[in-house]
């Protein structure tokens, strides 16, 4: 694949967002990667795309696949594995209550990335790091992986060595179970690569996802996203059910008016996660769902959100703009984030 280059014929190097330690913040660029896949399929540029999302990935893994200092390597990885030790989230803090570790989310988002870029490009190696990464970073989340309901942190210190948060995330199972699944199936028919890590996904998805409820738009969207990826499969019922859980509780959102509030008072891109999972999940001819998606896009373009008028201000800031802007790109084109796409 050749290497992508700017105008003037030089290497193209990603540059650095307005957030995240040197630039990098795993969530955001996971997206970058995405978007750019997306671009690969609705351009007419597809070896331009998948060459600039792959200079990306690399980035990633050598910024936040490393200490903060970028002596060394994370402890467990090597050269032959350099994700052997996971990635950073990208905090600019080192410590504190939000400073630099290691979130599920963020890394099974990433394997996601690596997973539809290896679709995309037709290059295994990607789902390769993708299952390298899933198995370095698992024992450090998952214990108590022998008992019939083993449980998880959410989020683990920089070297995968402790916990730093011992609460379990709403979704974290449930993201786990669904992108090791495919990562493994995308190894081809009968692999086992990810088979214990799954079962102790599984033990606990069987009895979380019948108590899920939830009122937070991004969680609600991240949860269309995921479960549409297994929803319809017979050996999958709970995906099915979770999905209309998730559909109920969104609905609810938009009755209630919370898409109605005062914008000042509102975060762009975790609604624009529920926009990004009602059109993954939405039924072909399903109108009414795909209104409320553009709703929620228009809303926030009319605001100025672009332009970072004052109404929309705290979304456009330092910290918030690069999230925001690759969510809101993801939210008008889910691309590869829906199963039917590539």
């Amino acid at each position: 694949m050749a290497t992508p280059s700017d105008p003037t014929g030089k290497p193209w190097t990603p540059p650095p967002a307005s957030a995240g330690h040197l630039g990098r913040y795993l969530w955001t660029d996971a997206f970058g990667v995405l978007n750019l896949i997306t671009l690969s399929r609705v351009t007419p540029h597809r070896s331009h795309y998948i060459a600039l999302a792959s200079t990306l990935v690399s980035t990633v893994h050598t910024i936040l696949g490393r200490t903060r200092d970028q002596s060394t390597r994370l402890p467990g990885a090597t050269d032959e594995n350099p994700l052997g030790g996971g990635l950073r989230i990208g905090k600019e803090d080192e410590a504190g209550s939000d400073g630099d570790g290691q979130y599920h989310h963020y890394l099974t988002l990433w394997m996601f990335a690596l997973n539809r870029l290896s679709a995309a490009s037709a290059q295994p190696e990607y789902n390769d790091m993708a299952i390298s990464l899933a198995r370095a970073i698992h024992p450090a989340f998952v214990y108590q992986r022998d008992s019939p309901r083993p449980r998880m942190y959410w989020k683990v210190s920089m070297d995968l060595s402790h916990p730093l948060v011992h609460s379990e995330g709403n979704l974290d199972p449930i993201d786990g179970y669904v992108i090791f699944t495919l990562l493994q199936r995308t190894n081809g028919e009968g692999s086992t690569a990810l088979r214990d890590e799954i079962r102790d996904y599984d033990k606990i998805v069987k009895t979380k996802w019948q108590g899920y409820s939830s009122s937070d738009p991004l969680d609600l969207g991240m949860t269309l996203w995921t479960a549409h990826w297994l929803a319809g499969e017979e050996e999958h019922p709970w995906a099915e059910a979770l999905l209309t859980k998730a559909k109920g509780d969104t609905a609810k959102l938009f009755e209630r008016g919370f898409f109605d509030r005062d914008i000042e008072r509102r975060l762009a891109f975790r609604e624009f996660g529920t926009a990004l999972g009602i059109h993954c999940q939405r039924a072909v001819e399903d109108d009414e769902w795909t209104e409320r998606a553009d709703k929620i896009t228009t809303m926030w373009r009319d605001a100025g959100l672009l332009e970072g008028s004052w109404r929309s201000r705290a979304n456009t800031d330092h910290d918030l703009a690069p999230i925001t802007l690759v969510m809101y790109a993801a939210a008008l084109i889910p691309g590869c984030f829906d199963k039917s796409f590539l």
